[in-house]
């Protein structure tokens, strides 16, 4: 630019015609400087454009301080296919003490941490609404059997009363039946009229026929009677059920210890107001523990029953099992129970926190790179790979294994001796390329 411009300075020299006396026409200078400044325009807008250009076939480049990467090489080495827990020490069963009846806490009986036994008494609730219902139910139950019971009391009057009827027929009929013989025999001599002698065989054939309709009407009540003996008896069965029911539900302001252990997660002060199904407190089990882990989403299609789980306390080994697993994901994460396969640890307690380590399979041959941060942007899926001098990192495409606390495994993409970046991609995600400045 700076020849440019001096050619233009001795253009306008050389151009200047010297004036003479008489001449006052301006002589204009010609477009010489005009010509090499469009050139120059021209030549610095296809720079530009190629410069462009190459940055689109090169895709979106980025610089960045190499000090503050972390690069690594992929390598050759046997894959230990496990994964670290932490685990918390918990009671290997709980059983929940909820509030079977709500009311107002008038005596606290035990405190928290204390050991129980089955039915000890914990607390005791009053509830005064409870109460009067429980006296209505009693009242009107208490009326329904009482009437039950005489309607029992009737029918077994009338079936005695059937019972003395037949008594004094039976009785009448054998009377005239003793009658009717001699009566025949005074007959046959003469002794009576043939009038006479048929009223004594009318009589008997009456108190028969009587007989007859009233064991007729007997059975008839007595089927009558069973039918309704039986369900006189399931009503009074049912109605004391609910007598017996509305009792405990009394009863229950009394909570009791359903099974022994551990009352823990009790927190309650006397005057306290509680609902029903309110939770209490629970009971654990003091001897016997498990371990809840949580573990990263990722192996959640990894982790069955029954996976070995091993673990050192105070330098002795112990092997556990994965019991359960709780598939909902929360903040990323799963919970197993662990259950120890034998002996258990002396001296743990609730709450404690045990390292372990969850096996998934066999160790195997494999090309490892370190575990990083830049598996949270890419998921695995691709990464940074360093060229051969050293400046400069490409977007690559690859195919990630499986992973444990220090090395995920390389299937496809990736060769022994190459460098790839396994730091954060956060500030560089969208790029191509990567540059590394000293």
């Amino acid at each position: 630019m700076a020849s440019i411009t001096n050619l233009e300075k001795v253009t306008d020299t050389v151009s200047q015609p010297t004036q003479t006396p008489g001449m006052d026409r301006k002589i204009e200078k010609r477009g010489i400087g005009k010509r090499n400044k469009m050139i120059v325009g021209v030549l610095g807008a296809a720079l530009i454009a190629y410069l462009t250009l190459g940055q689109m076939f090169q895709g979106r480049s980025m610089t960045v301080n190499g000090q503050r990467l972390s690069i690594a090489t992929v390598k050759a080495g046997t894959f230990e296919d496990f994964i670290p827990l932490r685990g918390r020490v918990a009671p290997l069963k709980t059983v929940y003490l909820d509030a079977v009846q709500g009311g107002r806490i008038e005596e606290i009986l035990l405190e928290d941490g204390a050991l129980i036994t089955v039915g000890q008494p914990i607390i005791r609730l009053s509830n005064s609404d409870l109460q009067l219902s429980v006296m209505s139910t009693e009242s009107r139950v208490m009326e329904q059997l009482n009437a039950m019971r005489d309607q029992e009391l009737r029918l077994e009057q009338n079936r005695l009363g059937h019972k003395r009827t037949l008594v004094d027929l039976n009785y009448n009929i054998r009377k005239l039946s003793r009658d009717l013989s001699r009566q025949k025999e005074l007959f046959d001599k003469g002794h009576i009229s043939l009038a006479e002698y048929e009223d004594f065989v009318d009589q008997v054939q009456y108190y028969k026929e009587t007989r007859d309709v009233t064991l007729e009407s007997q059975s008839s009540d007595e089927k009558l009677m069973a039918s309704q003996l039986q369900f006189f008896q399931s009503k009074t069965i049912a109605m004391e059920e609910n007598l017996a029911f509305a009792r405990k539900s009394l009863d229950e302001l009394n909570v009791r210890a359903p099974v022994a252990g551990k009352l823990s997660g009790f927190d309650l002060e006397i005057g306290q107001n509680i609902t029903r199904g309110t939770r209490i407190g629970q009971i654990d089990n003091p001897d016997s523990f498990k371990l809840v882990a949580n573990i990263d989403e990722f192996y959640l299609g990894r982790v069955d029953l029954e996976q070995p789980v091993a673990l050192t306390h105070n330098g002795k080994p112990y092997l556990l099992n994965v019991a359960k697993i709780y598939p909902d994901v929360k903040n990323g994460q799963f919970e197993v129970d662990l259950h120890f396969n034998g002996e258990m640890p002396t001296g743990i307690r609730r709450g404690q926190t045990i390292q372990a380590k969850l096996t998934l399979g066999d160790a195997n041959q494999a090309r490892l790179i370190p575990k990083g941060n830049f598996l949270q942007e890419t998921g695995g899926q691709w990464l940074f790979v360093m060229n051969a001098e050293g400046t400069e990192a490409l977007r690559r495409e690859v195919r990630l294994g499986r992973r444990n606390n220090e090395f995920v495994e390389v299937l496809e993409g990736l060769d022994a001796g190459e460098k790839v970046i396994v730091s954060s991609y956060s500030t560089f995600e969208e790029m191509d390329r990567v540059q590394l400045s000293q």
